[in-house]
């Protein structure tokens, strides 16, 4: 399957300014231990800010994919070009495409979903080393906090699609697969694509983890691994938008209380 590489189109939406470079000082001051009861209370207020803006920027965007990935992979790499065609397959399907709005993985599903007219969005995170966002992004948020970064994602996600990744890869999704085994979500399918890469994991959470019975076989069960699209595709069918689609004829709708 070819794809075509067009240059990329401008963004539709006005960028949320990002959080300044001395944001970073600011948060290892949190992971430092206890500080001033004052400088604590203007944190939270802080935390809540950024909060409050993901809120505002993600709101009526509608139901969205997200899609995780390593940043070092290039445009002619094959799980580059997998996950260009899966960001397409997620945009037809009529869902937002989101991102961490990085390069490599993020930047081919992005490039994906505005391949296929649908609507991309990126969620950025302020790095030491800032994390460029890509060119194939609609709407940008950028965090200064991990954890809230999180919370978003999960929020405003019906579905998670792991590409081979790193750390942050990994910490995302088996965020979610906690969140799932706690019943804390429901209806929330966790899709691994790249067979070859992530099969010594998943040997390893059958042994020694359902072995030795730190997982049960129902936790296992609810990760997809696979190198299909199609795949893909009919497992984010069983996502609630696309349920309550079936039954209504219409995706559900978010209420929002703060006169917005």
């Amino acid at each position: 399957m070819s794809v075509s590489t067009p240059d990329a189109p401008p963004n539709r939406f006005q960028h949320i300014p990002p959080a300044s470079p001395q944001a970073l000082k600011g948060e290892r001051r949190l992971l430092a231990g206890p500080r001033s009861r004052l400088d604590e209370f203007l944190r939270v207020c802080r935390i809540g800010v950024e909060f409050i803006r993901g809120f505002r920027a993600l709101h009526f965007l509608g139901p969205c994919v997200t899609v995780f990935g390593s940043a070092r992979f290039a445009p002619d790499h094959r799980y580059y070009q997998l996950a260009r065609r899966t960001g397409a397959e997620i945009a037809r399907l009529g869902f937002n495409v989101m991102t961490g709005g990085g390069p490599g993985i993020m930047e081919a599903a992005n490039r994906g979903a505005k391949d296929a007219g649908g609507l991309s969005i990126g969620c950025n995170i302020l790095l030491p080393h800032e994390q460029k966002a890509n060119s194939y992004i609609d709407r940008l948020v950028t965090f200064r906090y991990f954890f809230v970064r999180k919370v978003m994602l999960i929020k405003y996600s019906q579905a998670f699609v792991i590409f081979p990744g790193g750390f942050g890869t990994l910490d995302e999704a088996f965020e979610a697969a906690t969140l799932i085994q706690t019943r804390k979500i429901f209806d929330f399918p966790l899709i691994f694509v790249g067979v070859e890469y992530w099969r010594p994991l998943f040997e390893f959470l059958r042994n020694p983890m359902l072995v030795e019975k730190a997982i049960d076989e129902e936790d296992l069960s609810r990760l997809v691994l696979t190198d299909s699209i199609d795949t893909v595709v009919d497992h984010l069918g069983q996502c609630p938008s696309a349920s309550a689609t079936e039954r209504n004829g219409t995706a559900p709708r978010r209420l929002w209380q703060l006169m917005e």
